[in-house]
């Protein structure tokens, strides 16, 4: 009976091991993702601030646009 006790404990404590290292993979992981997006969102803010980017909108009509832009007279392109 001993024995059994003895290999459910090895399993159990060897399983415990597994699931928390798994689990601080995961989080370290994660966390490192989320900085990396952090940064990349700070990076695409600071050259959105520059003079040469054009922002674009959608019009009415589908089509992207820089902004006080109505359109070309030309037609559509082929």
């Amino acid at each position: 009976m001993t024995a059994v006790i003895l290999r459910v404990l090895i399993y159990v404590v060897i399983a415990g091991a597994v699931y928390f290292g798994i689990r601080k993979i995961w989080r370290d992981w994660k966390q490192q993702f989320r900085d990396i997006d952090r940064e990349q969102h700070k990076r695409d803010l600071r050259e959105r601030e520059q003079p040469d980017v054009i922002t674009l909108r959608r019009d009415g009509d589908g089509v992207f646009r820089a902004n006080g832009d109505k359109g070309d007279d030309r037609g559509p392109r082929a």
